[in-house]
């Protein structure tokens, strides 16, 4: 009988053996579809560099004329919508909205000009200073001492440099000097 009884353990023991197998292999075949994921990294943790904002004026032909924060390296149609969008009065076609906002700079909304002013019956005289910024090639070969050519280079250096931030960048541009711009100076504006 002694033969029966190593039988009989030997038997439970390899049960207990088998079970114990199964288990393991049931566990690891069940967490071999689940992905690993990885714990976050600690840089995620710390907080986001603050935005950097620049201060625009946005003054014309606007809902909300006034001092408005952008982000930096947000466009001249992101100035007008904060300020409440165009009013209906405004010509949009003198503004370049997708200029970028230089910080300080005062964005100008003209508005239409009237229907006399249109077809040349209104009176002639300047109805103030040249805005640099919204001013189209014929506005400024308007000014004293400025041809084509030189207009032509004021709206260049305007699409590459951003908005004028000062009369005193036109310095800046081939063919304007000192004297022309003290000559400039008080007929145009940023």
């Amino acid at each position: 009988m002694p033969d029966v009884q190593l039988s009989r353990r030997s038997l439970v023991l390899g049960a207990l053996a088998l079970a114990l197998a199964l288990t393991l292999a049931s566990r690891l075949l069940r967490d071999a579809g689940t992905a690993y994921e990885a714990p976050a990294p600690a840089v995620a943790t710390r907080p986001a560099a603050p935005t950097q904002l620049v201060v625009v004026d946005v003054v014309g032909a606007v809902r909300r004329a006034g001092l408005y924060r952008l982000p930096q390296g947000s466009r001249i149609a992101d100035a007008v919508a904060r300020a409440g969008g165009a009013t209906k009065k405004a010509d949009l076609a003198l503004v370049n909205l997708a200029a970028p906002v230089a910080d300080g700079t005062q964005i100008v909304v003209p508005a239409r000009a009237a229907a006399g002013a249109a077809d040349g019956t209104a009176s002639s005289a300047p109805g103030g200073p040249v805005h640099l910024n919204t001013a189209t090639l014929q506005d400024l070969d308007a000014l004293p001492g400025v041809g084509p050519v030189t207009a032509q280079k004021i709206l260049d250096y305007r699409q590459q440099h951003g908005a004028f931030a000062s009369v005193d960048e036109l310095d800046a541009i081939p063919g304007i000097g000192p004297k022309r711009l003290d000559q400039l100076r008080d007929l145009v504006a940023p």
